[in-house]
C-alpha cells in the first residue's frame, strides 16, 4: 500500500490516530516543542506534515502567518475543523506531497520551519530534496524545529538520529536546542 492510502485510511478511521489530543505523551511532547522555540513570535512559519492540527492551533498561537500542509485530505479536513474561527484568516492550509510540491514561500523565506514526526517517513531522495527545499525557504535568522520518534515502525523509512544527523551537518545551520529523551529528538537549529 502506498503512503498516501495508508495515511489516509488512518486518518479516515480516526481523527486522531495517534492520540495528539488525549495522550499524555503527545500533549507533553507538543509542550516541549513550543517551549524548545527561541522565540516568542515568529512573522510566517511554515508546518509541513500537519496531520490532525493539535499542533498547527497551537502554532497559530505563535505566528503571525502559518502555512501548514499535509497529503492526506482527509487530515486536511481535520485539521481545517480543529482551528479556532479567530486564528483561520492567518492558516494558509493547502494538500501537498511534501517534499514534491512545495508551498509559495514568502518573499524574505519563512522564519520558522516546523517539523514534527515527518522526515522519517520520506526515502533517501525524498529526504534530500526536503533537505535542500527547507534550507531554500528558510530566511537567515530564522529557526527550524526538528523532532522525531526514535523506535521503528512498518511505516518509517529513516532512523530518527540519522535524519537529525543529515541536518545538522549543514554548516550553515547552527544548533541551539538538543532535547534527547528514550522515545523521541528534538533539535533546533538558526540559519546563519
Amino acid at each position: 500500500m502506498n503512503q498516501r492510502k495508508h495515511f489516509e485510511q488512518l486518518y479516515k478511521s480516526s481523527s486522531d490516530p495517534w492520540g495528539a489530543r488525549t495522550s499524555w505523551y503527545e500533549r507533553r511532547k507538543r509542550q516541549l516543542l513550543l517551549s524548545a522555540l527561541p522565540r516568542e513570535r515568529y512573522r510566517h512559519g511554515f508546518e509541513p506534515g500537519c496531520g490532525n492540527g493539535e499542533v498547527t492551533a497551537a502554532l497559530l498561537e505563535r505566528c503571525e502567518q502559518l502555512t501548514a500542509a499535509d497529503f492526506s485530505e482527509s487530515a486536511i479536513r481535520i485539521c481545517r475543523a480543529a482551528v479556532n474561527g479567530e486564528h483561520r484568516g492567518r492558516l494558509h492550509l493547502q494538500r501537498l506531497q511534501i517534499p514534491e510540491e512545495w508551498p509559495r514561500v514568502p518573499g524574505s523565506g519563512f522564519d520558522l520551519m516546523f517539523v514534527s514526526e515527518l522526515a522519517y517517513y520520506l526515502s533517501d531522495s525524498g529526504l534530500e530534496i526536503f533537505k535542500d527545499r527547507c534550507m531554500e525557504s528558510l530566511r537567515s535568522g530564522g529557526h527550524w524545529l526538528m523532532c522525531h520518534w526514535t523506535h521503528q515502525a512498518p511505516d518509517i523509512l529513516q532512523a530518527a538520529m540519522s535524519v537529525h544527523t543529515l541536518i545538522s551537518a549543514n554548516s550553515a545551520l547552527k544548533k541551539l536546542v538538543e532535547h534527547r529523551e528514550a522515545d523521541f529528538i528534538l533539535d533546533v537549529w538558526e540559519k546563519s
